[in-house]
């Protein structure tokens, strides 16, 4: 199996670090910002650099579009795992088109309210996952696994 873990750099990509046990002894490949944080994380990894910022920038989600549609070319993911934030989206959609696995982890810091890049995917991932009991009320096809940290 490949996996293809893609979020924000930052707590996004602490995130999916902490994820470490599940994605270890998988072939794998990071999208993230070229930031300090992900060199020094991931100076290890196979990892493909996407643009930032990306919150509301309708200029690099089309820029992160066409790096999401190079990478998966190349790389052909079975599964994609994120917890955001933004340049999940394009990734995620395109994915879906290809028929590939989603996974979407809802950032621990939201109690009762979505994130917008929540909310985007919500209605394509294969697995959306939330770490408290209230979150289902807003997101009713998640499951809770409580906190991952």
């Amino acid at each position: 199996m490949k996996v293809c873990l893609v979020g924000s750099s930052g707590g996004h990509l602490t995130h999916l670090y902490m994820l470490k046990s599940f994605w270890e002894n998988k072939e794998r490949f990071w999208v993230t910002f070229d930031k300090q944080d992900a060199r020094s994380m991931l100076k290890d990894e196979k990892v493909y650099p996407c643009y930032f910022p990306t919150n509301r920038n309708i200029i690099n989600l089309i820029r992160n579009t066409f790096v999401a549609v190079r990478v998966l070319r190349k790389e052909k993911p079975d599964l994609l795992i994120s917890s955001g934030a933004a340049v999940a989206v394009p990734f995620f959609y395109l994915a879906k088109i290809m028929r590939k696995k989603l996974i979407y982890i809802e950032v621990f810091d939201r109690i009762d309210k979505p994130t917008l890049t929540g909310r985007l995917v919500y209605p394509i991932v294969d697995k959306f996952i939330v770490q408290w009991e209230e979150m289902k009320t807003v997101y009713p096809k998640a499951i809770n696994l409580n906190s991952i940290f």
